[in-house]
């Protein structure tokens, strides 16, 4: 499905790093593949925020950067797969967004299924699995971060929260993280606009919840992540927060809950 001059559909940031805290960004590009061309989509709907998280990417590169820890970003739109969605769920290959409709991805074959499958997902989560497993086998404390971004204005919504930090059974580190001492202006959600569900999310529930690894989705909301300059904003709050934070993630992540298995 991929064109040997196009991108991989992962990427992956310090594979090699001791860091406790291990970073993934599930919609991080709104690339599409050559084969598949626009979707039947206008650009500016690909451009949108039901092509991608808006800003995610940049900033997760900048806390990887700022914690020399590894990131592993999905390398093309989740309008192709989301690849925080379960396979069998209806958003996994979505026909419609935010009331969009999605040409491209109505009357798929089985075949045509599988291939994005094969292409995207499961290569994505595979990199992730397998610097998780290496990580466990070393013996290093892992504390697992999911970034993500949201809109503002999503149809039908009012959306006052700047971040949520979303979980689903496990709220170890978003307790942390909602206890922190971030700005003051800040609207904090804890589980909204969003939380963790089994049947709506993937990556927590597979990688965290089933290892056992504290773990949580950060959520911030597009308009706070504009330009460069409030992406460098976020980093830096992160940064400050997560640093005065470390002792407390590297207990969480040093004394894993006992695996759900597979």
């Amino acid at each position: 499905m991929l064109k040997s001059t196009e991108p991989e559909a992962v990427e992956i940031l310090n594979p090699g790093s001791r860091s406790a805290l291990f970073f993934v960004c599930d919609h991080a590009s709104n690339r599409l593949p050559v084969s598949l061309g626009n979707l039947g989509l206008a650009a500016s709907d690909i451009e949108s925020h039901i092509g991608w998280d808006i800003g995610a990417a940049e900033l997760a590169r900048r806390l990887a950067s700022m914690f020399s820890a590894p990131l592993v970003l999905s390398g093309y739109s989740r309008l192709i797969i989301d690849c925080n969605r379960p396979i069998i769920s209806e958003g996994s290959i979505p026909q419609s967004s935010a009331g969009i409709e999605i040409p491209g991805n109505r009357n798929l074959s089985v075949e045509e299924v599988e291939a994005r499958r094969e292409t995207f997902f499961y290569p994505y989560h595979a990199a992730i699995a397998n610097l998780l497993d290496r990580r466990q086998q070393e013996r290093l404390p892992t504390a697992l971060i999911s970034i993500h971004s949201f809109t503002p204005d999503y149809p039908g919504q009012q959306r006052p929260w700047h971040v949520d930090f979303a979980y689903n059974r496990d709220r170890r580190l978003a307790g942390l993280l909602l206890q922190a001492d971030m700005d003051a202006d800040l609207v904090i959600g804890d589980n909204l606009p969003y939380k963790v569900e089994d049947d709506s999310d993937y990556g927590i529930p597979q990688h965290g919840e089933r290892r056992g690894l504290p773990h949580v989705l950060v959520e911030i909301r597009q308009d706070t992540l504009a330009n460069e300059a409030d992406i460098d904003r976020w980093a830096e709050r992160f940064k400050r927060v997560l640093t005065k934070l470390m002792p407390d993630i590297a207990r969480l992540a040093a004394s894993p809950l006992p695996s759900k298995g597979s």
